[in-house]
C-alpha cells in the first residue's frame, strides 16, 4: 500500500473535529489545496430503511456524495477498505485487538474517545500529555465494572453525560425514559447505581440528595438525620429557630449534626479533573422519511470541503525551469487531490456504514432502546461489502443524531445469545429481560434455580449456560435463589 492510500484509510478513523484540524493545516501546507466556498446541501441515505414492506433494497435510492467535482486528476478512490494489518502492519497485538474486537459480537459500550494511533506530526501534540482523570471518565469506568445488561449500559453512558462537572444530574428521569424509549423504573434503578460509584454524592439531583448519599457512604443516615436533612432549607436561610421547632432538636443536637454535614463535600465532582465542554456535533442525521422507513443525511457542517487548484498547477509546471521543482509542484499536486479524493471517500462509507446500521437496528428507532437487536461489526461488513476493521474505523468517535436522542454509532452494537434450533439468535439484553420476568413471577413456594432458569429458556428456544444465566442476574442486582427465598419467607 502507498503511504498516500494508508493516509486516506486512516482518516476514516479521525473524528469530525480532528480531521477539520488536519484539514486546515493542509491547507497551510499544500499550495494547490483550497476551501470550497459553493454552499452545499447535506448528502442522504434516502430509504435506507425502508421497513422491508416493500421488498425494496434498502441502498436503493442512496444518493452519491460528490464532494470534489471540480477537482483535479481521476474519479474518486474506488476504495478505502482494507484489512488492518496491510495499514499498520507493526501496530502491537493489543492494537489490532482493539480494531477488531466487536467481531465476536461483543459491546463496547464505553464513550470512546478520539484516537491518537494516525502519524501526523502537525497536529497538537499535548493531547497526548498525562493529565488528571476526568469524572466522565472515572464515572464510565466504574459502570461497566458494575452493569453488563447492554440496555443499563446504554442508559448508564446516556445519565454519565448528563453530570456536570460538580457530579450533579441535571435533567428529569422522565424525560431521559421519553428519549430513550423506555420506563421510568429502568432509567431511576441505572441512577441509583451510579449514585453508588465513587466519589460519594456523584448523580444526585440536589443538595439535599447529595449529602444523603454521602452520609449513606458513611453508614450516618439515621432517622434524626433524615428529618434534619427534610428541613435544610431552614439551615440554607440561616433560620436556627426555625430549624430547632421544624425538627425538634435541642440545640447542642442541631449543632452537631450541622458541623457533621457540614464536613461533607457539596460538589462532589470537583475532586476530578475536567475537560473543556465541548458540545457533540453529529456527523449523520436520521429522521422520518414520507414513505414510513428512514432518512438518513450527512452534517454538512462536519464535512471539509477542499477542491485543487488544476489552474495554479498548470500555471506554475509552465514556469518551471528545473526539474526538481517540477517534481515538488507534481508532488504537492498529487497530495491535494488524493486528499480531496479521500474525504470524498470517507463521506461515502459513513453514509454507508450509518444506513445499514439503520436498517438493521429499525426497531430501536421505532420502539425504543429495549429493541436493539443483536448486531456486530461482521453483519454490518458483509451488508455493505466492507471489511470489519473499516466498519470499525467509522464507528469510532462518529455520532448519530436521532430524536431519541445523540449516539455514538458503537452504541448500536449488542451481543447475540444463540438460539437451541435454527440459527435464529436472541440479543442478550432480550433474554436479560426475559430472565427478570421469569423471577419476578415466581412464587414463595417456588424460587426457581440458575439451573430451572435455563431449562425453562430452553423451552423457549434460548441456549444458555447456568453461569451467564448467574451472571446476568447478578448484573441486574437480582439476588441467588437461596437469598430470595429468604426474602420471601420473611414477607410472608
Amino acid at each position: 500500500m502507498t503511504p498516500q492510500l494508508q493516509q486516506a484509510i486512516k482518516l476514516l478513523q479521525l473524528t469530525n473535529l480532528e480531521l477539520q484540524e488536519y484539514v486546515e493545516s493542509q491547507l497551510l501546507e499544500n499550495p494547490f489545496l483550497e476551501r470550497d466556498e459553493r454552499s452545499s446541501q447535506p448528502e442522504r441515505g434516502d430509504g435506507a430503511s425502508k421497513r422491508e414492506k416493500d421488498g425494496s433494497d434498502p441502498h436503493d435510492g442512496e444518493k452519491p456524495i460528490s464532494l470534489s467535482d471540480q477537482a483535479s486528476g481521476k474519479d474518486a478512490a474506488s476504495t478505502l477498505d482494507t484489512d488492518y494489518d496491510n495499514i499498520d502492519p507493526g501496530a502491537s497485538r493489543a492494537d489490532k485487538y482493539e480494531a477488531m474486537k466487536a467481531d465476536s459480537g461483543g459491546s463496547d459500550w464505553a464513550s470512546v474517545k478520539p484516537s491518537r494511533a494516525y502519524d501526523l506530526s502537525d497536529m497538537d501534540m499535548d493531547a497526548n500529555l498525562t493529565r488528571e482523570k476526568t469524572l466522565h471518565e472515572h464515572l464510565t469506568e466504574q459502570l461497566h465494572l458494575s452493569v453488563r445488561d447492554e440496555t443499563r449500559l446504554m442508559i448508564g453512558s446516556y445519565l454519565i453525560d448528563l453530570i456536570d462537572e460538580g457530579g450533579y444530574f441535571r435533567d428529569d428521569t422522565s424525560d431521559v425514559a421519553v428519549r430513550l424509549g423506555t420506563t421510568d423504573l429502568e432509567v431511576e434503578q441505572v441512577l441509583e447505581i451510579i449514585q453508588g460509584f465513587e466519589p460519594a454524592g456523584v448523580g444526585a439531583r440536589n443538595l439535599s440528595e447529595c449529602l444523603r448519599l454521602q452520609l449513606k457512604e458513611l453508614n450516618r443516615l439515621d432517622p434524626r438525620m433524615d428529618v434534619f436533612l427534610e428541613n435544610l432549607h431552614l439551615l440554607g436561610a440561616a433560620d436556627l429557630q426555625g430549624l430547632k421547632k421544624a425538627t425538634g432538636f435541642r440545640e447542642d443536637e442541631l449543632q452537631n449534626l450541622i458541623a457533621e454535614v457540614r464536613a461533607l463535600t457539596p460538589k462532589p465532582g470537583l475532586a476530578y479533573g475536567f475537560e473543556t465542554v465541548q458540545v457533540v456535533v453529529p456527523d449523520v442525521f436520521v429522521g422520518q422519511a414520507d414513505d414510513g422507513g428512514w432518512k438518513i443525511e450527512l452534517n454538512s457542517e462536519t464535512l471539509p470541503r477542499v477542491i485543487a487548484n488544476q489552474k495554479y498547477f498548470a500555471k506554475l509546471t509552465s514556469s518551471c525551469a528545473h526539474d526538481e521543482e517540477k517534481s515538488y509542484i507534481t508532488e504537492q499536486m498529487s497530495n491535494a487531490s488524493w486528499l480531496v479524493k479521500s474525504l470524498d471517500q470517507r463521506a461515502r462509507t459513513i453514509l454507508k456504514v450509518s444506513s445499514e446500521i439503520v436498517r438493521q437496528q429499525d426497531a430501536f428507532f421505532v420502539h425504543g432502546v429495549k429493541y436493539l437487536k443483536p448486531l456486530n461489526l461482521k453483519a454490518v461488513a458483509d451488508a455493505i461489502g466492507m471489511h470489519e476493521s473499516t466498519v470499525s474505523r467509522v464507528t469510532s468517535g462518529k455520532y448519530m443524531a436521532t430524536s431519541r436522542g445523540t449516539f455514538e454509532l458503537k452504541y448500536f452494537f449488542t451481543s447475540a445469545i444463540a438460539a437451541t434450533t435454527g440459527n435464529v439468535t436472541h440479543s442478550a439484553e432480550s433474554v436479560r429481560h426475559r430472565i427478570k420476568e421469569l423471577i419476578e413471577a415466581e412464587k414463595a413456594q417456588a424460587i426457581l434455580s440458575d439451573d430451572r432458569i435455563v431449562e425453562l429458556l430452553k423451552v423457549e428456544n434460548i441456549d444458555i449456560a447456568r453461569r451467564t444465566v448467574a451472571k446476568y442476574r447478578e448484573a441486574m442486582h437480582i439476588p441467588s435463589s437461596v437469598q430470595r427465598r429468604r426474602l420471601k419467607q420473611r414477607a410472608i
